[in-house]
């Protein structure tokens, strides 16, 4: 049976007022863009993207919105939560020049793969959009890996004001890219992809999950596809046939809702 196994936390770090990392022991080879079912004790389970990997060490990194996470969020260094995974596919670091574009709590599920773009020595640019300043997280992070970093946020209190999909085609022209991965609000991917057709494109969908494995079907997408076996990363390919992307994702019950 697929059972958590259950791992002590040893380290967490608030990123902002409302996102934390927690980090725990976990040896299981994982792979940048693939998710983890995280079992809270007494709460729910819920899949969350990798933030962070090495050889013994994994992290998530969230966002409190509901029941679940509003738990883990409070959890601190010795407490115990489950894990079942890692699950999905992965992010592939393709071409010379990569874009990199986060958005919100995605730019969590991109660190992972900047990392593995820069151990190979790629041209990286990245752009990180959120509503506010407070929002942002990782910047500090991500400028040991590139100098080429563009902010934008909704309000304008820091960095461009607007989406960050606004500045994609602009620097795409600048920067030559070849390849774009992205995470995020799926409108903002799915803008992204509309004007970056010609590129590798990827970007990693959201759905809501109860095995996490490929057997209830609650995650189904497009013709047949399930995004915690099929995706959670897809390439330009599969989103071009995917006519949802962009347009409304499911409930629990499996009602269509508009994004």
């Amino acid at each position: 049976m697929n059972y958590p196994k259950i791992v002590e936390i040893i380290d967490t770090k608030k990123e902002n007022d409302n996102v934390k990392t927690i980090t725990f022991k976990y040896l299981k080879e994982t792979k940048p863009g693939q998710f983890f079912m995280i079992w809270v004790p007494r709460i729910d389970e819920i899949p969350m993207s990798i933030s962070y990997i090495n050889k013994d060490n994994k992290s998530i990194t969230f966002k409190k919105i509901g029941d679940a996470t509003e738990h883990l969020f409070k959890l601190k260094k010795g407490d115990k939560i489950g894990i079942r995974g890692p699950y999905g596919t992965n992010f592939k670091i393709k071409n010379k020049n990569i874009l990199f574009v986060g958005g919100g709590t995605g730019i969590a599920t991109l660190g992972p793969a900047i990392e593995q773009a820069y151990k190979q020595k790629k041209q990286i640019i990245i752009i990180i959009g959120t509503k506010t300043k407070k929002e942002i997280f990782f910047e500090k992070r991500f400028k040991k890996y590139t100098s080429k970093i563009y902010i934008t946020t909704d309000d304008g209190s820091y960095g461009k004001k607007g989406y960050a999909s606004d500045i994609v085609k602009k620097i795409i022209k600048e920067e030559q890219i070849q390849s774009i991965i992205t995470c995020g609000p799926e409108k903002m991917m799915k803008k992204i992809y509309d004007i970056s057709k010609d590129k590798y494109f990827q970007a990693s969908l959201e759905r809501y999950m109860k095995c996490g494995f490929g057997i209830c079907g609650q995650c189904c997408i497009g013709e047949g596809l399930r995004v915690c076996k099929d995706g959670p990363v897809f390439d330009g390919k599969n989103l071009n046939n995917i006519e949802e992307f962009g347009k409304y994702k499911r409930d629990s019950s499996g009602k269509k809702i508009k994004i």
